[in-house]
Parts: C-alpha cells; sequence; structure tokens
C-alpha cells in the first residue's frame, strides 16, 4: 500500500512549482491534469467520450480536442459539466492509479485541483497539502501566464471550493504567496514529515 499526500490548491497557487520541489528531493509524483491529457488523447478512450458528448465543435483542425472551446462550454454550462466528469473522471483515476503502482519512493504525491471538491481522488490520499495564496495573487498569476480573462479566472474559481473552506480541510499547509525561494524550507520540512508517516504507516500494516 503507497503512503499518498494529495497536493491541492486553487488555480494559479503554484501547485506545479510545489510539485516539482518535491519531485526534485526523489519524492514520485502523479498529476491529475497529465492524467487528463493522456486519456483524452487522439485516439484515446477519453477523447471518443469528448466528441461523443460535443461533437465536431470540441475537435481542433488536427483532430485533437480544442481544450479552450471545450473549457469555455463547460464552464458556462454546469451540466455539460458534470457530463464531461462523469465520463471522463473512471478513466483518470484507472490512469493515476496504473501511475501510483510503479511509485518507487518512500511516499508519493498525487496532484489534484479538485482534491476536495470530488470524492474519487480524496479517498486515494492519507493526507491533503494546500498550497495556498491570496485570490488577488492567484488571478494575477493566471492572466500572465495565460491568455485567460480575469472574468474567466474567476469563473474557474466560483468552481473550487472558496479558500477558507479548502485551508480548513488542509492537514498541512504551504504559503506561495512570496517568492520562489521561500518554497524551499517549507518542502523540505514537510518532506520529512511525510518520511515518518509513510514509515510508521509501513510499520502499521
Amino acid at each position: 500500500m503507497r503512503y499518498v499526500v494529495g497536493l491541492t490548491g486553487g488555480i494559479g497557487s503554484g501547485k506545479s512549482e510545489v510539485a516539482r520541489a518535491f519531485g526534485e528531493l526523489g519524492v514520485d509524483i502523479a498529476d491529475a491534469d497529465h492524467a487528463a491529457h493522456a486519456v483524452t488523447a487522439k485516439g484515446e478512450a477519453g477523447h471518443r467520450a469528448v466528441v461523443a458528448l460535443f461533437g465536431p465543435h470540441a475537435l481542433a483542425p488536427d483532430g485533437s480536442l480544442d481544450r479552450g472551446w471545450i473549457r469555455r462550454h463547460v464552464f458556462a454550462d454546469a451540466v455539460a459539466r458534470e457530463q464531461l466528469e462523469r465520463a471522463l473522471h473512471p478513466l483518470i483515476l484507472g490512469f493515476i492509479d496504473r501511475t501510483i503502482a510503479t511509485w518507487r519512493s518512500a511516499y508519493g504525491m498525487l496532484v489534484v485541483p479538485l482534491l476536495l471538491e470530488r470524492g474519487g481522488a480524496r479517498q486515494r490520499v492519507a493526507r491533503v497539502l494546500v498550497v495556498d495564496c491570496p485570490e488577488d495573487l492567484q488571478i494575477h498569476r493566471v492572466t500572465a501566464r495565460s491568455a485567460l480573462s480575469e472574468a474567466e479566472v474567476r469563473a474557474i474559481m466560483a468552481t473550487q471550493l472558496p479558500r477558507a473552506t479548502r485551508l480548513a480541510r488542509a492537514d498541512d499547509i504551504i504559503d506561495n504567496s512570496g517568492p520562489l525561494t521561500a518554497l524551499t524550507s517549507q518542502v523540505a520540512r514537510l518532506h520529512q514529515v511525510y518520511r515518518e508517516c509513510a514509515a510508521r504507516a509501513a510499520a502499521g500494516a
């Protein structure tokens, strides 16, 4: 049984940077976004499922999924979002499970943006780590790195738990409101905590 830490946080909070920092310490990582892209690649079951749901509008000229169109469509239509999640979540979770089965580090980290909003991945983790920063900073980071407008970022944030609720459900919190260099000591401290947690879990198995 692998010891799994769930890493989550609002859009623009810095989950990728934190995951990268743990990875540099030798921690195996599984990422739900990577899994979603893998199962919806052209020719994969998820790709066929999305086209069956939304038709040719969901396709880019090269036959791959038009992820921008899909994002705009599902964030404007809660029913469409639920249909998409119902079709893809089993495929994504299966991919994640196969990834976790290959882990070799003392513990591993599962990165899931909606870990606390959706049930499937939450039951796979022993501990929840939330990456946190002020909401204004989230919006600034996302608009600076992408073509999304502030309104689009706020629409995505509206599908996620409020910041206070997410923090209340965390076992551990990393403050990513400062420069990336400020992550190093926080990650190092939690790395030791998680190694000890994994050792205790293995001893009690």
